[in-house]
């Protein structure tokens, strides 16, 4: 018969107590511990809920470091070059994937849709849908579908005794938050039921040699629901996310074991599924009739990956006591900063203006090479004065005002000449050993924000 036992367990963290806490003394959140109920199987008990088999049971043992031979990793190469680019080549066997997102970005769509084009055996687990729900969104999605199946079950021990007896190439999980452990009386998502399945999925993974990705939910504030132990635990950690008003969604890694971390993949959301976007730089220019002031294209990198990405800048008179600062897609914090420096070591003034910034296409941008359009579609603004559509940035912005280099610069100019851009302005110290007369682009190198902005608008 099972033993009962009653815990208290961080929301946030995962760590455990024997009582109710205020304040986590691991993580320093308050009012995060939740009780939890967990039941403590007998030996037989525990024999009849495992997935395993008292032959597949495996007895590990030390080995000396020189005697384990390793051998180069072939990984699944799923159709999809996004997704294969985001994992950094290809699924590796027997790793543990978390994808998560915004509820209804597109993360059960992604993964049926890679279920129903690969060429190999890939078992659906779904804990939130019906079969014939699945059914109907894979006729939407369109594709083969003969390496598909689907099993709608949320207990973890009838799921890992199925996949063990399919033997298939790979596993998809929807959702981790709705699996149960029957090792653990607590209700399905609880922080308690998230650790135990995750572990379980781990340990599957890894002795069957079986690639597991697991949908997870996230939070209000865009963390991943359930404890941060689970984000320890998997192999790498992506992030799907885009906005609800846009048609473009973005596959981002934020923990990779077997890759970049730098990596992003780009889809555009249609009404047969998720299309992917080669090439992103057409997407996030804008298309315009005319000139107008407040805009600039930056030349950046995501990953290994160049892109042209359009910033839109408006600078405008406040009617209020404080001026607003509004940054999409943009740390704002940061803006903050290219303004004190446009103030200090340029003479322009925006202490009384309302300045609000935006990245088009809807993404997020961390790539430092984006100051110096940002400071440009500034000063655009500002003066009223359009920057011509042929002229492109790229290069970081120090607090002392000067322009700073940045990196694989020969890649963004590549890109701005493939795309049909004249001019390109960048650090005059990018220059050293950088042969400009075989590009069709003009390279104009400056070391200041003061230079930017004579030559744009004097």
């Amino acid at each position: 018969m099972a033993k009962v036992k009653k815990i208290f367990a961080c929301s946030n963290c995962g760590a455990t107590s024997p009582k109710w806490i205020g304040k986590c003394p691991h993580c320093g959140e308050w009012n995060t511990y939740i009780e939890e109920v967990i039941s403590r199987d007998t030996v037989t008990e525990s024999k009849d809920k495992s997935w395993r088999t008292q032959e597949k049971a495996s007895k590990s043992k030390p080995v000396p470091l020189p005697e384990i031979k390793a051998g180069e990793t072939t990984r699944l190469t799923t159709p999809d070059a996004e997704l294969n680019r985001v994992l950094g080549g290809g699924i590796v066997p027997g790793s543990l994937v978390l994808i998560g997102g915004q509820p209804g970005i597109g993360k059960s769509t992604l993964l049926l849709q890679l279920a129903l084009h690969v060429p190999f055996t890939i078992l659906y687990i779904s804990g939130e849908e019906s079969d014939e729900q699945i059914k109907m969104r894979a006729d939407r999605i369109g594709g083969e579908a003969k390496n598909c199946y689907i099993l709608s079950e949320t207990n973890t021990s009838k799921i890992l005794k199925h996949a063990q007896n399919l033997r298939p190439s790979l596993v998809i999980i929807d959702s981790i938050q709705t699996l149960s452990s029957p090792h653990i009386d607590s209700m399905p998502g609880s922080v308690s039921q998230v650790r135990e399945c995750a572990g379980e999925l781990q340990r599957f993974a890894k002795e069957e040699h079986i690639p597991v990705f697991i949908i997870g939910h996230i939070t209000k504030e865009g963390s991943i629901a359930g404890p941060k132990l689970l984000e320890h635990i998997v192999d790498a950690v992506l992030q799907f996310e885009g906005d609800r008003n846009y048609t473009y969604r973005i596959l981002r890694t934020i923990k990779n074991r077997f890759g970049s971390t730098d990596e992003l993949g780009i889809y555009e959301m249609q009404a047969s599924g998720l299309r992917e976007v080669s090439n992103p730089s057409e997407l996030l220019l804008s298309q315009k009739d005319e000139d107008l002031s407040g805009s600039a294209v930056a030349a950046t990198i995501e990953g290994l990956r160049p892109m042209l990405i359009e910033t839109q800048a408006l600078v405008s008179t406040s009617v209020y006591s404080a001026p607003q600062r509004s940054a999409t897609g943009f740390d704002l914090r940061r803006l903050g900063m290219l303004l004190a420096v446009l103030e200090k070591r340029a003479g322009l003034f925006f202490a009384q203006n309302d300045v609000f910034l935006n990245i088009a296409g809807g993404i997020r941008v961390d790539d430092p090479a984006i100051d110096l359009s940002i400071v440009a579609a500034l000063i655009s603004s500002l003066e009223d004065v359009a920057i011509p559509t042929d002229v492109c940035f790229a290069g970081e912005v120090g607090l002392s005002g000067e322009i700073r280099t940045v990196n694989r610069v020969e890649q963004r100019i590549q890109e701005a000449n493939r795309l049909g851009f004249k001019e390109i302005y960048i650090s005059k110290y990018n220059t050293k050993g950088l042969d400009t007369g075989r590009y069709d682009i003009e390279v104009k190198a400056v070391s200041k924000v003061q230079e930017l902005y004579y030559a744009l608008f004097k």
